[in-house]
């Protein structure tokens, strides 16, 4: 029996484009004589619909464009689909309205129907706010093969891999007790760096704990703040990879189940990548360009100041969306300093990309003489600063509203997590491209993207880091450097560790109390960024449900008698 894997990029609510992409697929696959095609969780809609799954009419239309795909798809081929069904005793029971589903389609037909059971609620996932879980253990009869389904976080309860149970029931282990044949998985799962391993190491445990060969399909392409990364794959009984789909593009791969024995035969294996920085690269182009497109803009814009944040994320644009997509504007102050116009405008040289220069020391001037009366006897200081950042800000949001550009925001993780940013200023825009990358890694990915020829300047890699709002000025006169920065927001916000674990990791207690009171005091900026693309398990997105109005911190160490204060 052949199958074929359909890695598919969906747009999430566009029902007629997802539609015509799983009959392309199919269509295809029917070429090559498959006889099963499989598609992602939710392929018909796209993951994660949100609230859209609250309005009647997009779950009535979604009915309606499933019962119009089986009858347009070819009539020998079964094809699964993720899509929603109704739950007839949501008005009894008091359960959610709708079920996460999997349909078969075959001749013409729907033919069987599967529900997801088990629902995340944790990181970006809010499954129970839509959904109610299925209770019937899925499976189906195809061409004299029995076939187990399961539904993304399905896979992801096994105890004996994971050292506990985090739902109540192991599908794989319930199918496995069923004598299935074959376990698939449509999934939705999102990217994060280094997760394609962990899913690789769970189904090889899987596959060789219950002796069944698995295939696992997931959705590719960016939607809003999340990514995924495609790499769908599938395991022998023995729980070898035999086969492997690219990652971060849509992708079509045949792999067939030899019936006498039971399990799947070698099949292509699209390569790993080399190196951690070429894998959250492909990540942020792949977030940039879907992000662009599907919010219907062709061309951005972007503030360039000389530094490696906004080198890097030109450089991103440039790869995403094509050279002649991408504005970069320069916006020197008096503070400017030489090497840094340089930088920008050789950077511009490297990629190809046009630019335009706005100096802004006359419109400093006007604020000046504007708030004079005001700021009279008072010293130079944060406010006098912002405003640079903000008059630049106002100029880019100017293009992009002339234009009709989107405007990239260029801070990386470690500044939105400190603070180290302007509100209306440099955080101004539709896409904050590197929010989720840290100051560490913007470097690191940096040296790589320069691994054959010069792409970043050399001397936006060796200058230290600054914002240039005032003379002399660099990012470590107000933070520690950015090697023990990074390493101390690590472990506060992935790794969860308290305030002792982290000075007992080596850090300096003072600079530990005072980045620990800067993560806390730059929640509402971060409230009001624009969305961010996820790469780590922890960013500033969707995920992320800090408040805003708190002062837990402050108690925690009152209540122990510390000396720290945190507040």
């Amino acid at each position: 029996m052949k199958i074929t894997i359909a890695q598919i990029n969906p747009i999430i609510g566009d029902l007629p484009g997802n539609t015509q992409k799983i009959l392309e697929a199919a269509n295809k696959a029917a070429v090559e004589k498959t006889n099963l095609l499989l598609t992602p969780e939710l392929s018909l809609c796209g993951y994660p619909p949100r609230d859209l799954l609250l309005k009647p009419d997009f779950v009535e239309a979604m009915d309606i464009a499933l019962q119009q795909l089986a009858t347009d798809l070819p009539p020998d081929l079964g094809v699964l689909v993720g899509t929603v069904e109704n739950n007839p005793k949501a008005g009894i029971t008091g359960g959610k309205s709708l079920y996460n589903s999997v349909a078969l389609l075959q001749e013409g037909k729907v033919k069987q129907v599967f529900h997801k059971r088990l629902l995340p609620t944790y990181d970006v996932f809010d499954e129970h706010r839509y959904f109610e879980p299925g209770l019937q253990t899925n499976y189906f009869t195809f061409d004299s093969v029995k076939i187990g389904v399961t539904i993304c976080e399905d896979l992801w309860n096994d105890e004996e891999f994971f050292g506990k149970r985090s739902y109540s029931i192991n599908p794989i282990a319930e199918l496995s007790k069923l004598d299935v044949n074959l376990i698939v998985n449509l999934s939705a799962s999102p990217y994060t760096f280094g997760k394609q391993h962990f899913r690789e190491a769970m189904l090889k445990h899987s596959a060789t704990r219950f002796d069944k060969p698995i295939i696992y399909v997931n959705q590719v392409g960016g939607n809003d703040d999340l990514i995924f990364d495609g790499r769908s794959f599938a395991l022998n009984r023995s729980g070898e990879i035999i086969s492997r789909a690219c990652g971060f593009e849509s992708d079509l791969r045949q792999i067939e189940f030899d019936i006498q024995q039971q399990d799947l035969k070698i099949s292509s294996i699209a390569d790993n990548y080399e190196s951690d920085d070429e894998e959250i690269w492909q990540a942020l182009v792949l977030g940039v360009r879907d992000y662009v497109q599907k919010c219907g803009f062709s061309k951005v814009v972007l503030g360039l100041s000389g530094g490696i944040d906004s080198s890097i994320v030109a450089a991103i644009a440039s790869a995403a969306l094509g050279k002649e997509n991408v504005l970069g504007v320069l916006m020197p102050s008096p503070y400017s300093s030489e090497s840094s116009i340089k930088d920008a405008d050789d950077l511009a040289t490297n990629l190809g990309i046009k630019t335009e220069k706005l100096p802004i020391g006359n419109l400093m001037q006007s604020y000046d003489e504007t708030f004079a009366e005001l700021f009279a006897n008072t010293e130079f200081g944060l406010a006098e600063e912002n405003i640079q950042s903000r008059i630049r800000g106002n100029l880019l949001m100017a293009i992009s509203n002339k234009f009709g550009y989107l405007l990239l925001s260029t801070g990386n993780k470690s500044e939105m997590a400190v603070g180290y940013c302007t509100l209306y200023g440099d955080m101004n825009g539709g896409l904050a491209v590197i929010a989720d990358v840290p100051k560490t890694r913007v470097y690191s990915i940096c040296h790589w993207l320069n691994r054959n020829e010069e792409v970043i300047p050399q001397n936006v890699l060796i200058k230290p880091p600054s914002a240039e709002l005032k003379p002399g000025q660099v990012d470590q006169d107000s933070l520690p450097d950015y090697d023990i920065l990074d390493d101390i927001l690590h472990r506060l916000i992935n790794d969860y560790q308290s305030v002792e674990q982290i000075i007992k990791a080596g850090h300096n207690a003072e600079i530990v109390n005072r980045i620990i009171k800067m993560v806390a005091r730059a929640e509402f900026k971060r409230r009001q960024a624009p969305p961010g693309i996820k790469i780590t398990d922890r960013a500033f997105g969707t995920g992320w449900r800090m408040p805003i109005a708190s002062n837990w911190l402050a108690i925690k160490n009152i209540h122990q008698n510390k000396t720290l204060t945190i507040s």
